[in-house]
C-alpha cells in the first residue's frame, strides 16, 4: 500500500492558510495536507508550505513567537519547500517594511516597496497611473525551466496582492517575472525551495497546476 504525501501547511496566524489546504488537496486528492503550528508535524512533513499575508512585523514577529524560525530553517534545508506572497518575502534577507525588518536570510536579497506615482509604460499618459498594492492578474515570464512550471504556460496569468517586491542579491534565483511598471521577480527557485509573490490557491488552474508540480516534486 502506497504511503500519501504529507503537505505541512505552516500556521502561525498569518494567511488564508485553509484556502491554501484546500488548493492543494484539489491539486492532488492524495495528498494529506495539514495546517499546523507543531515543529514536530512540521518537521515530519514529506513537503512543507510557507504561506503568509499581512505585514512583515508581524509575520516575523509571530514566527518568534511561537518558536518557529529554526524550524522552518531547517525544513527549508531539506524537504521540498514552498513560500507564498509573504511567505516568500520572508525567506529574503531584510525588507524596508514597518522601517526595517530582518527576515529569514535563506536566499540573499532584500524586500522593497513600489514606489509612488508607479506608471504603465504601455498607456497613454492620462491612464498610465498604476496603484499600490499591485492587485489583480499579470503574466508571468517563466525564466528558467523548472519542474513547478511544468505544463504551466509560458506568460500564464496569475493573481497578485502585494505593494512590496523582492529584489535577490544575484539573479541566480530568480525563477519567473513580471512588469509592474518596470520588471519584478515574482518566482525563486534555490535547492529544494520555490517561492512564488503570486498567490496559486487564487490562481484558478495554473495555480492548481503549480501545486500538484510541488506535490510530486522530489525537491531536485
Amino acid at each position: 500500500m502506497t504511503t500519501s504525501t504529507t503537505v505541512a501547511v505552516i500556521d502561525y496566524g498569518m494567511g488564508n492558510l485553509h484556502s491554501v489546504a484546500k488548493a492543494l488537496e484539489h491539486a492532488d486528492n492524495h495528498a494529506k495536507v495539514i495546517v499546523t503550528s507543531d515543529k514536530q508535524h512540521i518537521a515530519k512533513a514529506d513537503r512543507v508550505v510557507l504561506p503568509g499575508v499581512g505585514s512583515m512585523r508581524d509575520c516575523m514577529g509571530e514566527m518568534q513567537r511561537m518558536d518557529l524560525i529554526e524550524t522552518i530553517k531547517q525544513v527549508a534545508k531539506n524537504k521540498p519547500f514552498l513560500g507564498i506572497c509573504i511567505g516568500m518575502q520572508a525567506l529574503m534577507t531584510h525588507s524596508s517594511e514597518n522601517d526595517g525588518v530582518n527576515c529569514l536570510d535563506i536566499i540573499p536579497g532584500e524586500v522593497e516597496r513600489f514606489a509612488d506615482g508607479l506608471k504603465d509604460p504601455l498607456v497613454n499618459e492620462e491612464q498610465s497611473h498604476l496603484k499600490i498594492p499591485h492587485m489583480g492578474w499579470n503574466q508571468v515570464n517563466q525564466q528558467i525551466k523548472h519542474p513547478l512550471w511544468q505544463h504551466i504556460p509560458q506568460n500564464q496569468r496569475f493573481y497578485f496582492v502585494h505593494s512590496y517586491f523582492v529584489v535577490p542579491k544575484s539573479p541566480e534565483p530568480i525563477a519567473g517575472s513580471t512588469v509592474y511598471s518596470h520588471p519584478i521577480c515574482v518566482a525563486l527557485a534555490q535547492d529544494n525551495i520555490f517561492a512564488t509573490q503570486f498567490h496559486p490557491e487564487k490562481s484558478s488552474d495554473a495555480g492548481l497546476q503549480l501545486f500538484a508540480n510541488f506535490i510530486n516534486w522530489d525537491g531536485t
